[in-house]
């Protein structure tokens, strides 16, 4: 038997949910009206999104929490340690974002112990939009809290491309606002929020790459948590093969190779199928050199042409004379993020931003 494909995302706010956490509202608030937010919320539920449930669920608080916001902030405060699932979480954060705009000193306060239980990244964005400095402000004292969710919110909630928010545009004209906040967290100790501060400075490196790296550049890139955190920022410019993001972290500038034996496996091949390679490096220099080594893939796009997208393979140190195979398998596949379409594609092995070898292959549909 084949396995059953997992529930899509949007289930995490389905009907059984919305009926479990109308039960948790009713425990935290004598005289919730169970009956009506569980009909709010399940009329309609479903034909939409994940993010369009959550929201359904966040009208659904407004219409049944008390009308006085904070009170309505009292409730939540009881609800949000009791949702197990830290997603779902996410809608108590929402609820501020969306009806506390005129509330700034009470919302804020409410992110900062919301956040905690699930995430404010989104429902920051809010107030940011409303009043950029006086939010980082607030942010930029969170950058300096105990608590590591709260650390974590002021980086990734000023990011200026976060995923499945809006962006904010002032912050990609202009960075310099976030800087005190990622000063400050340039060597925390925490992974949740080192995670966060390079994707933040990656974002900004896609349209102020001389910003993000003179600030780097300015770290001690000696302390393993500053220098794990200037690794993954520089992720895209060293896939890019930015002389300078590559010079930073001492790859070669012009590595002495050779490439041999390059193979690519099947030339023809359906949607689904595996595809293979291999190659050879043999080190022609006199000194050990750092390398970078990528691959990347010309994707044919809907209305023609390609676009690449670039993979990691191995960083590694290569000694005079040393020789290096590699070989990877990669499977051509739909995702939600990606659709692939039939058509010519062209492979390319790329080292320290230098491309060595490069072959195609046939792409066709089922």
């Amino acid at each position: 038997m084949a396995d059953e494909a997992p529930p899509a995302l949007k289930e995490m706010f389905n009907s059984a949910r919305f009926r479990q956490l109308a039960a948790l509202l009713a425990d935290c608030h004598p005289g919730f009206d169970e009956k009506r937010f569980i009909k709010l919320t399940t009329t309609g539920l479903e034909p939409l999104t994940l993010l369009q449930r959550m929201r359904h669920g966040t009208h659904a608080l407004r219409a049944t929490l008390p009308a006085d916001y904070p009170a309505a902030l009292t409730v939540l405060r009881k609800l949000a340690p009791r949702i197990e699932h830290s997603f779902v979480g996410i809608m108590l954060p929402d609820y501020v974002g969306v009806y506390g705009r005129d509330h700034f000193d009470e919302s804020l306060d409410a992110l900062h112990y919301l956040t905690r239980f699930s995430s404010g990244e989104f429902a920051i964005r809010e107030f940011l939009r409303l009043d950029l400095h006086r939010t980082l402000a607030v942010m930029e004292r969170w950058s300096r809290d105990e608590n590591e969710h709260v650390r974590r919110l002021a980086s990734e909630g000023c990011r200026p491309r976060l995923p499945w928010s809006f962006r904010m545009e002032t912050l990609i004209a202009d960075p310099s606002p976030v800087a005190s906040i990622l000063e400050n967290l340039r060597a925390d100790p925490s992974l949740y929020v080192r995670k966060s501060v390079a994707n933040h400075l990656n974002d900004i490196s896609k349209d102020h790459p001389d910003w993000m790296l003179e600030r780097l550049k300015s770290w001690d890139l000696a302390h393993p948590h500053t220098q794990w955190i200037a690794k993954r920022a520089a992720r895209t410019l060293i896939k890019a093969g930015h002389q300078c993001a590559l010079g930073l972290f001492n790859f070669t500038s012009k590595p002495a190779l050779t490439l041999t034996s390059f193979k690519l496996a099947p030339a023809k091949f359906m949607l689904g199928q595996t595809l293979e390679f291999s190659f050879c490096l043999t080190s022609a220099a006199r000194l050990p050199q750092q390398l970078a080594i990528d691959y990347r893939i010309h994707y044919v796009k809907a209305a023609g042409g390609t676009s690449p997208k670039v993979f990691k393979l191995r960083e590694i140190t290569l000694a005079p004379g040393e020789r290096l195979i590699l070989r990877q398998r990669q499977t051509i596949r739909n995702f939600t993020t990606r659709k692939h379409y039939p058509g010519k594609h062209r492979l390319e092995i790329q080292v320290n931003g230098y491309i060595l070898a490069h072959s195609g292959f046939n792409l066709y549909g089922k």
